[in-house]
């Protein structure tokens, strides 16, 4: 990338830009005050100190009491940790598990792992506005069902399950729910116990904080959720989690979660905004059409079909180095299956055929997008689809 050209960036759902006061809290804590958190000397009391003040921001964005938090790598391994956990404690009860087939890869593979280990999973379908259907969950659960895992917003569509209506679903059965909340965190209100979930985690990089930190919600009220370690050695996160502590990663992911449960209102106003506007627009070029629920999803996402294009050509065209404007970074899927060569699963799941599922593109704002950006990149990308239909003409 040459000094005049820069990115007009539109992949926030795969990763978002620090924010300076996030890192600029972290600082302090990859300098002067690099104590061990668990160390007994006031070095150490300082560093323990902040982590315990991050926490009380993690557990306030979400509802949750803050012993209810176990800091993680992020949410691969909360996820691991939550469904691997829940199949080594609660196997006495049965080894029934049932997710969705549009969840993030992490579920989905440590669900298939699980099924080499003895387990019985059912991948729930989704209707073509990629919502789960209550119904689905009625006929798949029974007695032997000790976990229910639905994401609360899709990573590619945006679209937000009825996670409540879910969760009650499973509790009535006497299953535990757990929800992959990395994508909502931070964009809609959350609160756990309003939801009625066990166990959810999200990750610091998606709420503007640093990546590499994460946090797993296990629930101590009422009856309390008991998940085995998945990593030993010290017994850190009260037996959860062992391992020193990131607390320069851990103070970051407090404050970025502190700021999104100030300015969650003010950013959805913006964000959605600009959001409708690159949607209308786009939406106005020929053979171009939405994926998903328009109304139940998330304020900064759209996925959108463009007849007749393939969307790794029309992702190089707009990130050509060697154009002269702004460069456009979108998204065809999930960052985390990007090297795959199949069709988005999500979209398949919906119902979309194959062709149809390599035309679409993930468009997902951010905060630091301004209108500018915007009104560039809809030119960028019209003119580009209008190149490669021609060149496939």
């Amino acid at each position: 990338m040459t000094a005049k050209q820069r990115i007009i960036f539109l992949d926030n759902n795969s990763t978002t830009q620090i924010d300076k006061r996030v890192l600029d809290s972290m600082m302090p804590y990859l300098t002067d005050e690099f104590a061990n958190a668990s160390s007994t000397h006031q070095f150490g009391v300082t560093a323990h100190d902040a982590v315990k003040t991050s926490r009380k921001r993690v557990a306030s964005l979400i509802g949750a009491d803050h012993h209810e938090i176990i800091f993680t790598s992020g949410s691969t391994e909360a996820i691991n940790l939550a469904i691997k956990g829940v199949a080594e404690g609660y196997q006495s009860k049965g080894k029934h598990i049932i997710t969705v087939s549009s969840e993030h890869s992490a579920v989905l593979d440590t669900c298939r792992y699980l099924e080499t280990k003895g387990h019985q999973v059912t991948f729930l379908p989704i209707a073509p506005t990629g919502l789960v259907e209550l119904e689905e969950l009625k006929k798949a659960i029974t007695d032997q069902t000790i976990l229910v895992s639905v994401m609360l917003a899709n990573n590619e569509t945006g679209t937000i399950q009825p996670v409540k209506e879910l969760a009650s679903i499973a509790h009535n059965a006497g299953a535990l729910f757990m929800s992959d909340a990395t994508q909502a965190v931070g964009k809609i209100p959350i609160d756990v116990e309003d939801l009625g979930v066990d166990l959810l985690c999200f990750s610091g990089h998606k709420i503007y904080g640093p990546k590499g930190v994460g946090a797993l919600y296990v629930r101590q009220k009422g009856e309390r959720v008991k998940v085995p370690a998945l990593l030993h050695g010290g017994g850190h996160e009260r037996g959860f989690r062992s391992g020193t502590l990131n607390v320069p990663g851990i103070v970051g992911l407090g404050t970025a979660c502190s700021l999104a449960h100030s300015e969650m209102a003010s950013t959805k106003k913006k964000v959605e905004k600009l959001r409708d506007q690159l949607e209308s627009a786009l939406l106005t070029i020929p053979g171009t059409s939405v994926n998903g629920a328009t109304a139940q999803r998330l304020f900064n996402t759209s996925n959108i079909l463009f007849k007749g294009v393939d969307s790794d050509a029309l992702i190089l065209g707009l990130g050509n180095l060697e154009n002269s404007s702004l460069l456009v970074a979108v998204s065809n899927g999930s960052a985390c299956t990007s090297t795959s060569i199949q069709p988005s699963h999500v979209l398949t799941a919906m119902g979309l055929d194959e062709v149809s599922a390599f035309s679409s593109i993930r468009f997902s704002l951010g905060k630091f997008n301004t209108q500018e950006e915007i009104n560039v990149a809809i030119n960028s990308i019209r003119l580009q689809v209008e190149k490669l239909r021609l060149l496939s003409s």
